[in-house]
């Protein structure tokens, strides 16, 4: 009886560090592995890797007045595996990447241009916020998962670019998720979470 409850606890732990282990990007077993399309972490095609140009400056006129430009996988097929990926962001004067995290890696920022405003909470219970005003040249880091932020806060345009411990780290904007999900998420269960009156709430997710 001992020996097959050792066995199930054996079994058992191997499960979940294999659940564990797939919340990540696989590790290579090859120099690179130029991803097929729609057979990402399979199949991989030797053939050259691909080039992507982001253009110099994305259109911001959005109401964030910001525009991220991804540079992940789905770009660049050889990214494949390798654990990495690129982001351009552009932002308007006072434009904002809203509040947001990705599931799926962390992110170090470098300011090109501009003067932003940054910062993370921590998780609960603390919710403890850190927020730093970058200027170009200076280097801000995002803990994997954290919800974050950037807002320029100068008058004019300002960019930045991040890298992303993941091929494809996913990115969950929080204002989105909540106000703006299909099908929208009962507004009982919404006003209640964040102490808002129904009718607010409604008018949020009509706005999404």
């Amino acid at each position: 009886m001992q020996r097959i409850r050792s066995v199930l606890i054996a079994f058992g732990l191997f499960a979940f560090a294999c659940s564990s282990a797939s919340a990540y990007d696989p590790s290579p077993l090859q120099d690179f592995c130029v991803a097929i399309k729609d057979f990402k972490n399979g199949a991989c095609s030797y053939r050259r890797f691909l080039l992507f140009r982001p253009k110099q400056a994305e259109n911001t006129s959005n109401p964030d007045g910001s525009n991220v430009t991804m540079i992940n996988v789905d770009q660049i097929l050889g990214l494949n595996t390798l654990g990495i990926s690129l982001v351009r962001i552009d932002y308007a004067p006072y434009g904002v990447n809203p509040p947001h995290t990705h599931p799926r890696g962390s992110e170090i920022l470098l300011v090109v241009e501009g003067t932003l405003y940054v910062g993370f909470v921590m998780a609960n219970p603390n919710n403890c916020l850190f927020t730093k005003i970058l200027n170009p040249g200076d280097v801000f880091v995002f803990p994997f998962g954290l919800i974050h932020f950037q807002f320029n806060i100068g008058k004019t345009a300002a960019v930045a670019f991040a890298g992303l411990s993941s091929q494809n780290a996913g990115v969950i904007t929080i204002a989105n998720a909540v106000f703006g999900s299909n099908p929208p998420i009962n507004p009982d269960v919404v006003a209640k979470a964040f102490q808002l009156n129904k009718n607010v709430v409604k008018y949020l997710q009509s706005r999404y």
